[in-house]
């Protein structure tokens, strides 16, 4: 037996695709945080969409309790995986499967699905976190409308924030409080987040071409509200930029984005709710460069750009990665442009490609934008994938003209 091979990770093809066995139709989860133990419950509405077993993504999570229509589901009837995965056996076409898992977020020291940080509570799903957090097809093209209960301690836990609209909130007599979150729009899971902790906000509001008042938060820790003006000028030029260039306005009646130092990338475009690195949200004259005031507004911009080419339009496998980076690094080079000077951002992005993407190209790790295999999806996040990605639909909108792309992706 050859070890090495039995312990190396399963390799991924893209030619291997299947749709999902099942399609969710809605979703509600429900968190009991706390540190140490945290309890969630998951009430999936499901139906049959193709043949297959009802496989549930699941990683280091401890089952509680399942049921089907409110009936428990026998152990004989529950499988689980090598790699942690759930399937239900016999699995009627339709109905609502309830779980009930229990998790450690402030043992998640892989910053992957719920983890604590400076006692505060964050989530990081992309790509595979969400199967950290409850037992779920943890896929891209699994997409569902999702409604989010959090509870938690106030005094310790006194704000509470997921994806979509805020729908209610209430304190509870052993000092504990909840708060509701709905997202109207179906997303996969990838781009769920919760956020909760002692934490302000520096707000302001934006009303969209189409009259839609929209309140702008950035949470941070308490001290760092004055180093916040330039992300929250970034974030309402790049909606206004969006909606004058693209014809995409925000569809929601809240964007937040979350600042935290312990966070493992640089930015996530979670619905309505982004978690930033503090390095791309933080800034003052005193202490940023240049550099750092341009990287804050291009960063900002990228991952609200995403709200359409990513969240709302999203891709049906990891393979096609590039098509919601590539195209978003695109639309964020195209917005630097029109703010700093084409010419200069042009030289930018060249000279990254120059000396990021080229040697990358030419070496042992050299892969297309969209590759026939992976075996750890974490390693795809690459400059060839991004950075080439932009170059290769930028290509497109040369060979096309301006007005003609600018078609196209109103279809897409």
């Amino acid at each position: 037996m050859d070890t090495q091979q039995e312990l190396a990770p399963r390799s991924i093809q893209r030619g291997d695709y299947r749709p999902p066995a099942y399609a969710i139709d809605s979703v509600e989860l429900d968190f009991q945080l706390d540190a140490a133990a945290t309890v969630v419950t998951a009430r999936l509405v499901l139906h049959r969409a193709a043949e297959g077993p009802l496989r549930l993504d699941g990683d280091g999570l401890t089952l509680v309790e399942a049921h089907w229509d409110g009936v428990a589901i026998p152990p004989e009837r529950l499988s689980f995986g090598t790699d942690g995965a759930l399937t239900i056996l016999a699995a009627p076409d339709a109905g609502l499967l309830e779980t009930v898992v229990r998790i450690a977020p402030e043992k998640n020291t892989e910053l992957s699905g719920l983890y604590t940080s400076g006692g505060n509570f964050y989530t990081q799903c992309e790509a595979e976190g969400f199967r950290r957090i409850t037992f779920f097809p943890d896929r891209p093209d699994v997409m569902t409308r999702f409604t989010v209960t959090l509870t938690a301690d106030k005094a310790r836990v006194p704000v509470l924030l997921s994806n979509g609209n805020p729908d209610g909130a209430g304190d509870l007599p052993d000092g504990r409080h909840w708060a509701r979150w709905v997202d109207p729009h179906p997303k996969p899971s990838y781009l769920f987040a919760l956020v909760a902790g002692d934490l302000v906000a520096v707000s302001d509001r934006f009303t969209t071409a189409g009259g839609r008042d929209v309140a702008l938060n950035i949470w941070v820790r308490r001290g760092d509200e004055d180093r916040c003006a330039h992300a929250m000028d970034s974030l309402i030029r790049s909606m206004k930029w969006d909606e004058e260039v693209f014809g995409l306005e925000y569809d929601l009646n809240v964007f937040n984005i979350a600042a935290v130092s312990d966070f493992n990338m640089g930015a996530m475009e979670n619905k309505g709710l982004n978690v930033f690195n503090t390095k791309y949200v933080l800034a003052d004259a005193e202490t940023a460069t240049d550099g750092d005031y341009d990287g804050i507004e291009g960063v900002i911009a990228h991952e609200y750009f995403h709200n359409w080419s990513g969240n709302r339009v999203t891709c049906r496998d990891w393979f096609q990665l590039s098509l919601k980076e590539g195209f978003t690094v695109l639309r964020d080079q195209l917005f630097s442009q029109d703010m700093r000077g084409e010419a200069v951002k042009r030289i930018e992005d060249v000279r990254l490609l120059r000396s990021v993407q080229f040697p990358e190209d030419s070496g042992p790790l050299a892969h297309p934008i969209r590759p026939d295999s992976f075996r750890e999806i974490g390693n795809f996040y690459t400059s060839t994938v991004y950075n080439k990605g932009a170059e290769v639909i930028r290509m497109m909108r040369t060979m096309a003209g301006p007005e003609a792309f600018r078609k196209g992706t109103d279809l897409y």
